[in-house]
């Protein structure tokens, strides 16, 4: 499993501990930026770790800015992008059963270290259940067809 990964300079602490702990659980990402705490523009980076998803480069992605309201908004704009804004483990887990979200999304001043590693664990670690979840998915991407 490969992940894409984005941040803005407000979850960029907290994506240097993401990723940290992707690399203790022997997770591949590929790292999207931004690269620092200067002020940057946190559309950039989620509309790239989301393309990355789109184009089957990684299989999910992992977003995060001050809030993750922002970069998961920018997220959902690339075609095919489910991007589920979490701030606790039992959305990050039924977004992944019942909605076959392909990328996470997290605000730094919402959640903490110790909660966002939980919050990812319970997303990456669930699966898509299908049956009459997968007529409600397709019915979303139904809504995103019609533009």
């Amino acid at each position: 499993m490969k992940i894409a990964l984005g941040c803005d300079h407000g979850g960029y602490e907290l994506m240097q501990e993401v990723k940290k702990h992707l690399e203790g659980l022997g997770i591949e990402y590929a790292d999207f930026g931004t690269y620092g705490l200067e002020s940057c523009h946190y559309p950039v980076f989620g509309e790239a770790a989301a393309r990355a998803v789109q184009k089957g480069e990684c299989e999910l992605g992992i977003v995060i800015c001050t809030t993750g309201i922002g970069i998961s908004i920018t997220a959902n704009k690339v075609h095919g992008i489910r991007c589920a804004l979490c701030a606790d483990t039992f959305s990050a887990e039924m977004t992944r059963r019942h909605n076959d979200a392909n990328m996470l999304a997290m605000g730094a001043a919402v959640v903490g270290k110790g909660l966002a590693l939980k919050i990812v664990d319970a997303f990456l670690g669930a699966q898509f259940e299908g049956g009459r979840h997968a007529t409600r998915v397709g019915m979303i991407g139904e809504v995103e067809a019609k533009g």
